[in-house]
């Protein structure tokens, strides 16, 4: 018998409808949901980033929802540790976990098993790194990068310092690179026993609809005071929401305020079709069709005839 640990994973784009699917089988398989989503792990922002609700969670437990102060900093590696503990905890009080998201950045690394680098830290070195990449800019380290590992170089962003940092630091400290860490994890499988399943529609007009409505909901919800109220805080984990960056040329007189709302749809939209793109690169994902099919019956049946659990 297989000794892994059975995972129901439910991901999409935003408002597909992931969060009720997976309260459902949550429901049908007695067990507890695990976030994927990299904006809803932080603390505030509720309304922007569409965290559900006490009655959306329908009294199945929700973890690493509101799980970090948006001021301390929060990796990927560190997401993966907080999930794959989690997801022992569950499994180890007799329940079954579930992985339900957009962030398939989360979610393929976790289910691919996939180890950024051993070996700790160096502080230090991470410290002489920042300086020059303030005196010489991001585009510096990326360069230096590309030297040893040009696969992790070219994936990066220059923006994104923080990860082109690690990248750096783990070859520092070990000697192989991150794409070489990365090769290794995925040569040994999944580490769990997957049933992987992906809600999209037939008709895309439809998912464009629910985004749409979605985004009048959270507006009549509040999302434009909780938006100005984390502006006067400047969090910078606050301006990667959708909806922040959308709002603030109101906030300041710019653009009107319907402006601002048609350009968070606009956002919105955009951001389902490059999680779509995500997701279809992965074989493994159960498709389902909300607009052609009952998806909850179809899910039980295929986790059923699947034998994971």
């Amino acid at each position: 018998m297989d000794e892994k640990i059975p995972l129901i994973v439910v991901a999409g784009p935003t408002a597909s409808g992931k969060t009720a699917l997976g309260v459902a089988l949550a429901k049908a398989v007695d067990g507890e949901v695990v976030s994927a989503d990299s904006m809803q792990i932080y603390k505030g922002l509720s309304i922007a980033t569409a965290k559900p609700t006490k009655e959306e969670m329908d009294g199945v437990v929700h973890h690493l929802i509101d799980y970090v102060d948006p001021k301390e900093p929060f990796s990927l590696a560190d997401y993966l540790e907080a999930a794959r503990r989690t997801i022992e905890e569950i499994f180890s009080r007799g329940k079954i976990p579930l992985l339900v998201g957009g962030t398939g950045l989360y979610i393929n690394s976790l289910i691919d098993g996939i180890e950024l680098g051993e070996g700790g830290s160096d502080p230090a070195f991470r410290e002489m790194l920042k300086q020059k990449a303030e005196q010489h800019g991001n585009l510096y380290l990326l360069e230096m990068l590309s030297s040893f590992d040009p696969v992790s170089a070219k994936r990066l962003h220059p923006n994104n310092l923080g990860r082109i940092i690690r990248a750096i630091e783990v070859y520092h400290l070990t000697g192989k690179t991150m794409t070489a860490h990365i090769e290794d994890s995925r040569k040994k499988g999944s580490p769990y026993r997957l049933c992987y399943f992906g809600i999209n529609f037939s008709d895309r007009q439809i998912l464009y609809d629910r985004i749409n409505r979605r985004v009048d909901a959270m507006i009549a919800s509040g999302l434009a005071e909780e938006v100005l109220d984390a502006s006067k805080q400047s969090l910078s984990t606050a301006a990667q929401a959708i909806g922040y960056k959308e709002l603030l040329p109101y906030f300041s007189g710019e653009i009107s305020f319907d402006d601002a709302v048609e350009r968070i749809k606009q956002s919105s939209r955009r951001y389902a079709k490059r999680q779509l793109s995500w997701f279809r690169r992965d074989e493994r994902i159960v498709w389902l069709y909300p607009d052609k099919e009952d998806i909850l019956k179809k899910s039980l049946e295929y986790i059923e005839k699947s034998h994971i659990l």
